[in-house]
């Protein structure tokens, strides 16, 4: 049964060397990755914003010790995060070399590469070249041997599918990675990857796809195949890049939407603004924020083992925390989500390259 979190928000002397608390993971329950022996916390902490070098690096610090003190033992980056490009797994490494040394072996870190990421023709996508390249100047950044979970980012319509996993399998048996993963791949390719992955005896685990309240296309096919293939899904933009937050209750237009670029024009709609508080209403009764409601949404199927929540502040991140508190939902919760909750609210960027 899930246990209430408690919150550790003192801030340490920093005279002082930092030492987590020793009851971190026993502050609810964590969840294997697919039939794998990989575990990790329900929430996981992405660094697409917040981590690069516009972001003071005490600041970035705080939120990743704040999160481990919380029990957050999944940490998710990618070579193209920044800014500049590369900046947070450079950042990242840094807080892992000044206060994760002892703990290493605690914590589950994934990074990815298919973005553009250097100049010239193998400077992307899901070619060999790329991936091998990209794998070596990550682990650099990240001042480790190894990740737990490397992805491919992003499907490569113009390379062999077939080349893009055997990278995948390569980098693995190099010892540069534990297990690997795609990213935002349709149900349809992601069959052909775990297929691939199974001739060639690939720990390929994860798709990790976008997933919420607003962005529902992961029920349609992809999670069973995933299940009956025993990987599983990690849920990124949980909250629709923002839109599932108080702040936008009132409408959009007194908001920060416009100035989010993933907000679309077509995601500020009089329909997505009556889910919104349809949704809100449903939360109240629960005891939680909306955006509390949408994260505890997506890992109520246990083939989603982690969502992913990007923060600003440790206190974001304690509010994200408690949606950990009510996992449950009656069957009548559910119906009434149903109400509300759509396949496509558009919200989904990444549409187009999981169709591919």
């Amino acid at each position: 049964m899930t246990q209430r979190v408690e919150f550790l928000d003192e801030r340490p002397d920093p005279n002082t060397p930092w030492t987590p608390p020793e009851n971190r993971f026993k502050r609810y329950a964590y969840n294997r990755v697919g039939n794998s022996g990989l575990v990790v916390s329900p929430l996981a902490l992405g660094t697409w914003y917040n981590f690069g070098d516009d972001t003071p690096f005490q600041k970035q610090r705080d939120i990743v010790r704040f999160a481990f003190e919380n029990g957050i033992n999944h940490i998710d980056i990618a070579n193209q995060y920044g800014p500049p490009l590369g900046a947070a797994e450079e950042n990242i490494g840094r807080i892992l070399r000044k206060d994760f040394r002892p703990y290493r072996n605690e914590l589950v870190i994934a990074t990815k590469a298919g973005w553009p990421q250097w100049l010239g023709p193998n400077g992307r996508l899901g070619g060999k070249k790329h991936l091998l390249g990209s794998i070596d100047e990550s682990l650099a950044r990240l001042g480790l041997d190894h990740v737990d979970i490397f992805y491919s980012h992003r499907y490569d319509p113009d390379t062999p599918l077939h080349e893009t996993i055997e990278a995948l399998d390569t980098l693995v048996r190099q010892g540069k990675a534990l297990y690997v993963g795609i990213s935002s791949y349709s149900a349809q390719r992601s069959r052909e990857a775990l297929s691939i992955a199974k001739e060639l005896g690939t720990p390929l685990l994860v798709n990790q796809s976008s997933y919420s309240l607003l962005n529902r296309w992961i029920e349609d096919e992809l999670l069973s195949d995933l299940a009956q293939s025993g990987a599983a899904a990690i849920a990124f933009t949980p909250l629709a890049q923002g839109l599932l937050a108080d702040r936008y209750l009132q409408g959009f237009e007194v908001q920060r939407a416009q100035r989010r670029t993933y907000i679309t024009a077509e995601a500020q709609s009089e329909d997505n603004l009556r889910r919104l508080r349809g949704l809100a209403a449903i939360a109240a009764e629960r005891g939680q924020t909306l955006s509390q409601l949408a994260i505890a949404w997506t890992l109520r199927d246990p083939r989603v083992a982690s969502t992913l929540v990007g923060v600003s502040s440790k206190e974001q991140l304690a509010e994200n925390l408690k949606a950990l508190d009510n996992l449950a939902f009656s069957s009548e919760e559910l119906a009434q989500i149903d109400n509300f909750a759509v396949h496509d609210g558009g919200v989904n960027p990444w549409k187009v390259s999981s169709e591919l």
